[in-house]
């Protein structure tokens, strides 16, 4: 219980005992208060809103009905609170089925209990749910993240595509770059931000709030704002080499800065808003084999004539992929820039 409660998780006991029982097991568990007990009759001649004032200090109820746990459930959720509910009998099924999450045992839990749960507990295992709780943190940080860079890689693609046209230049990317891209997009997304581990600080972090979206203001804008980076550096370096080598050196150079910035895209938001240097301490290691397999591939187009003529580009001499390098650093730098001066996190709401 010590652990739930530093992970901003409060737990409530709701049994059917008798208040000197409930206390002396909410003690033992470490239950904050645990002699402080609302018994179910008590609970019975209290409105709607004394009980929303009652059910945020009190954590053990006792000699409860079905009926009152599916109160307290309620009373849990006009508060705001986002309640997950245990239960293994009969007697919980009602309060499973209105909780938000509800968890049944596997073993000992009665059929209409896991019929009306949400998940069911292979082992009777409190415990379990802390690793659940871990688990599905990691998993939504990483899906965040890979929608993030989604985002934000698409943004310098349309506009390399697009801008070109409207400034009546020669067209930056043809239908085998952006396939090119693609084959690093696809893997990236799939494979290595759903490889990626947990932040360190995964399980000291709040709940997030019940009405708070996958991706929300708060990934958008920072992905916005990394596209549109990537968009001026990209296109920024075409045009002077445009203006200067022509055509054929523009491209090369303008594709190969937009797949080493597509690279430190990858980077960056598999550290967001970490800096980066932390997560380069954390293995990952489909993101060796994506980066290690776009830098191979790369060489091959740029320097075999057959595939440099399908892709319309120019063999890169030294000092065109200095360049290159050198727009994929200023990416990597102005995106750690970005999270020493990126918005903390909202506040959220506690669970139970």
């Amino acid at each position: 219980m010590a652990g739930l409660k530093r992970r901003g998780l409060r737990t409530v006991m709701i049994t059917g005992d008798y208040p000197g029982t409930a206390a002396r097991v909410a003690r033992q568990a470490g239950l904050v208060g645990p002699d402080r007990v609302l018994t179910g009759p008590e609970l019975e001649a209290m409105d709607e809103a004394r009980l929303a004032e009652h059910i945020r200090e009190v954590n053990v109820f006792a000699r409860t009905t079905p009926e009152h746990k599916l109160r307290i459930v309620e009373a849990l959720k006009r508060n705001g609170d986002v309640v997950a509910m245990t239960g293994d009998g009969v007697n919980d099924a009602p309060a499973l089925k209105a909780a938000h999450i509800g968890i049944a045992m596997g073993r000992r839990g009665a059929d209409v209990a896991r019929e009306a749960a949400d998940l069911v507990l292979v082992e009777d295992d409190f415990g379990s749910l802390v690793e659940a709780v871990r688990m599905g943190r990691r998993i939504f940080d990483n899906l965040r993240k890979a929608m993030m860079f989604i985002f934000s890689v698409h943004i310098p693609i349309a506009g390399m595509s697009l801008l070109p046209v409207l400034f009546g230049w020669p067209l930056a990317l043809f239908p085998a770059h952006v396939v090119f891209l693609q084959l690093i997009i696809d893997p990236a997304c799939s494979i290595v931000f759903e490889a990626e581990g947990e932040a360190q600080d995964i399980m000291r972090r709040p709940p997030r709030r019940l009405e708070e979206p996958l991706l929300g203001v708060n990934a958008l804008v920072p992905g916005l704002v990394q596209g549109l980076i990537v968009l001026a550096i990209g296109f920024t370096v075409y045009g002077v080499y445009l203006s200067v080598s022509g055509e054929a050196a523009a491209r090369t150079v303008g594709f190969t800065t937009l797949v080493l910035c597509t690279l430190a895209l990858i980077a960056t938001n598999r550290a967001w808003p970490r800096p980066l240097g932390e997560t380069l301490r954390m293995p990952n290691t489909p993101l060796r084999w994506v980066s290690g397999g776009a830098l191979v591939v790369l060489a091959l187009v740029l320097y075999v004539p057959f595939v440099s003529r399908l892709f319309r580009l120019s063999a890169a001499g030294p000092g065109d992929l200095a360049i290159c390098v050198l727009a994929g650093a200023v990416c990597v730098g102005v995106f750690e820039a970005l999270k020493r001066v990126s918005a903390s996190r909202p506040p959220s709401r506690r669970g139970h």
